[in-house]
């Protein structure tokens, strides 16, 4: 998994009734732009992830940060 400051990781909900939630990188810890990244949610809340199967890279397009 390739991504960048900006980019957005999709987490997909796993069972029913679990949506899926969306956090944007504010940093790339590792080299090459492989995980582990830092990603802040909506909320404001910042972690370290290293994302798992059942997420998506959805990559910056100009102007499109939500948060």
């Amino acid at each position: 998994m390739h991504a960048t400051k900006g980019d957005r990781l999709v987490v997909h909900g796993r069972t029913v009734g679990h949506h899926d939630h969306t956090v944007e990188i504010v940093e790339v810890l590792g080299i090459n732009g492989e995980p582990p990244f830092r990603v802040r949610d909506e909320s404001g809340h910042e972690t370290i992830m290293s994302p798992g199967p059942d997420t998506v890279v959805r990559h910056d397009r100009a102007g499109e940060h939500t948060y």
